[in-house]
């Protein structure tokens, strides 16, 4: 081969490479457990396995609810994006204090009451452009999954039963608060049920409650009864991702207790139990303070969407980095949705620019848009998108809103200019 050839054509592959190297970007995400931010292996390469704790159903829905399934969706379709096949499972808790509560207060039974909000909520999904997961199931589906679990619980001895509850013995997992850093004396005794002096600590939680009158209750070796709130997420997780799988999320008010329980069950009945990273959203709130239903400070997403396109709010959650606080006002909803309308009259100045771009260009027998100019400035786009997504998706809203708005703009300034060109050619005249 010619030395000269050879010489240019090494350039050229290097350039090449460069160039493939600039596009290959490693994903970093934040690790609650570790507390820092790593780059994202999962345990198969090309398959991501992915469990989220869902809602409680027996009211609709609030912001702090959509935040976690707006935050989650966005990393979903990211890794997606990135050519992941992804099994994602989110689950509802159909069975629980609260929604017992709710069903005597309105005289329903309590499994179709939550099988109607579990409805409700998967509208307001729908609504907020929310992809279904892989699997959504339930506790009331999964009862020989849970119960399974707990068997192997007792039988390693990490728990014990008192008249037909069971309770989890925390003092037997001594790596117990290793993901909140949270001191056995601190955790929550009576937040979300009363405190019982049956335990032996009273950080000790239920796996199995015994049945009361007018509760649900299913058959188990202890007697009829229903699992405690935290088991649930250790046997379905477990059922459908195996022990083994690469990231949990939900929001922060789950860290402790739910998410420390979930670990020391996991852990208690398959010694191998792993999750690779532990992902949590930031909260919504009202004037500064966490919005709930328990503090009444709460705004379901029904309320919103009944006053704003359902994609104004979705903006609106997503306008903070999603494990930043994010303050609810009057002021960023409307703000969000002029956002809104902004991008869609760019594609829309978009749609109309293509469509005068249909013809090919006579002298060069290449559509317009596909012009060097054109091409560099998608490339360019893509290249600054995917840096700052693969940074713990970082500063997706912002930057995303101002740079596709001022590309969209480039872009229609660009194929008005070429197709004024390619008319002149043929003779026709843009008005």
């Amino acid at each position: 081969m010619d030395p000269s050839k050879q010489e240019t054509n090494q350039k050229k592959a290097s350039k090449t490479m460069a160039k493939k190297e600039t596009e290959e970007f490693q994903f970093v995400v934040y690790n609650t457990m570790t507390q820092q931010k790593e780059v994202f292996k999962p345990k198969t390469p090309g398959k991501v396995r992915m469990y989220v704790c869902g809602v409680t159903a027996y009211d609709f829905s609030h912001l702090g609810h959509a935040r976690a399934a707006v935050s989650f969706d966005v990393l979903y379709r990211y890794l997606k994006h990135l050519g992941y096949e992804v099994t994602y499972v989110r689950n509802f808790t159909d069975v629980d204090d609260k929604i017992i509560r709710r069903a005597n207060e309105t005289g329903e039974d309590p499994i179709s009451l939550s099988d109607r909000y579990c409805k409700e909520y998967n509208i307001d999904m729908s609504d907020l452009q929310c992809l279904s997961p892989t699997h959504e199931p339930r506790v009331s589906g999964h009862m020989e999954q849970i119960k399974d679990m707990i068997t192997q619980i007792i039988n390693k001895d990490f728990g014990y039963v008192v008249d037909g509850d069971l309770f989890f013995a925390v003092d037997k997992f001594p790596n117990y608060g290793k993901l909140s850093g949270q001191k056995l004396e601190n955790n929550r005794a009576g937040e979300r049920v009363a405190v019982d002096s049956r335990k032996r600590n009273s950080s000790d939680f239920a796996l199995w409650k015994a049945a009361k009158l007018g509760e649900p209750s299913w058959d188990s070796p202890w007697g009829p009864g229903r699992p405690g709130w935290h088991i649930e997420c250790s046997a379905m997780s477990a059922h459908y991702l195996s022990f083994k799988f690469d990231i949990h999320g939900g929001g922060l008010d789950l860290i402790f207790p739910h998410h420390e329980n979930e670990i020391a069950q996991s852990c208690a009945a398959c010694e191998e139990s792993d999750v690779s990273y532990w992902l949590h959203n930031g909260h919504v709130t009202n004037n500064n303070e966490k919005m709930s239903k328990s503090l009444g400070n709460f705004f379901t997403i029904r309320q919103i969407t009944e006053r704003y396109h359902p994609l104004a709010l979705r903006y609106f959650l997503i306008n903070a980095h999603y494990r930043s606080p994010l303050n609810y006002s009057v002021v960023q909803l409307e703000g969000a949705s002029d956002a809104i309308f902004y991008i869609y009259q760019t594609l829309k100045d978009c749609q109309d620019a293509l469509l005068q771009l249909q013809e090919e260009i006579p002298n060069d027998g290449k559509p317009a848009w596909t012009t060097p100019d054109v091409k560099e400035c998608i490339s360019k786009l893509r290249n600054e998108f995917q840096v700052k997504m693969s940074d713990d998706l970082s500063s997706y809203t912002n930057w995303s809103l101002s740079r596709n708005i001022e590309v969209g703009k480039q872009f229609v300034d660009h194929a008005k200019e070429e197709a004024t060109k390619a008319t002149k050619i043929i003779g026709n005249s843009i008005p």
